[in-house]
């Protein structure tokens, strides 16, 4: 009796240290938050990177590709580039461009499950004339979306300004902050879209695939002060 004592009593310790707070962060399947500036890509090839298409058959090469330290994505078929961590409260910047016109690409972030078109996410939009809108993706929910309002269209949680977004060709700037259940967006600087009360709190980060050839660079972290 007194041996299956101590063994309930160390299973419950057991499982007290694991979910706790502390311990939680030690553990490899809990969220990064970064404590100093992290390169997302190293400018060379895919590491720390999944490359994921809708098409099992496809050669991702075909689709995702690197030159000059600049990522090249052709936009077919549709899917993405994600990280393989997760990541909760940092401030993540990319800057991207049109190859030849504008089109349709997205920033997925607090991104979970499996690997499909579309996951769990929130879409922290990049089509150009929108970028900075929101798009709500598998169950994840904003407070903005979820109350309605003359920003909201479906799915979709339309910018604050104007488009703040440079000629097609030229290079542009995405800031996005991710702090607890807030998603704040900026485009060139300017601040684009504000999400709170977000269902998610932290994920992958995924940049899409999604009709139109794009590049992008400059992709990294930053801690939240």
């Amino acid at each position: 009796m007194k041996r299956y004592f101590i063994a309930v009593v160390m299973m419950v310790v057991t499982v007290a240290l694991l979910t706790s707070p502390a311990v939680a962060m030690l553990r490899s399947d809990a969220p990064v938050v970064p404590k100093e500036k992290v390169m997302l890509w190293n400018g060379k090839d895919f590491t720390g990177w999944k490359l994921f298409v809708r098409e099992p058959d496809h050669d991702v090469t075909k689709t995702w590709s690197i030159k000059d330290g600049v990522i090249r994505c052709e936009g077919r078929p549709a899917g993405y580039m994600r990280t393989e961590k997760d990541y909760a409260n940092y401030l993540f910047h990319v800057e991207w461009r049109w190859v030849g016109k504008g089109g349709n690409s997205g920033v997925l972030v607090h991104t979970t499950g499996k690997d499909t078109v579309w996951p769990k996410s929130l879409e922290c939009q990049l089509a150009s004339g929108s970028a900075g809108d929101f798009w709500v993706i598998g169950g994840v929910e904003v407070a903005e979306h979820a109350k309605g309002g003359k920003r909201v269209r479906g799915r979709n949680v339309r910018k604050l300004k104007q488009s703040s977004e440079k000629p097609i060709g030229q290079w542009n700037a995405y800031d996005i902050i991710c702090k607890d259940d807030w998603v704040v967006v900026l485009v060139n600087g300017v601040l684009q879209n504000i999400g709170s009360k977000c269902s998610d709190k932290s994920g992958k980060i995924c940049l899409q695939s999604e009709g139109t050839p794009i590049e992008f660079r400059n992709i990294y972290i930053e801690p939240l002060e």
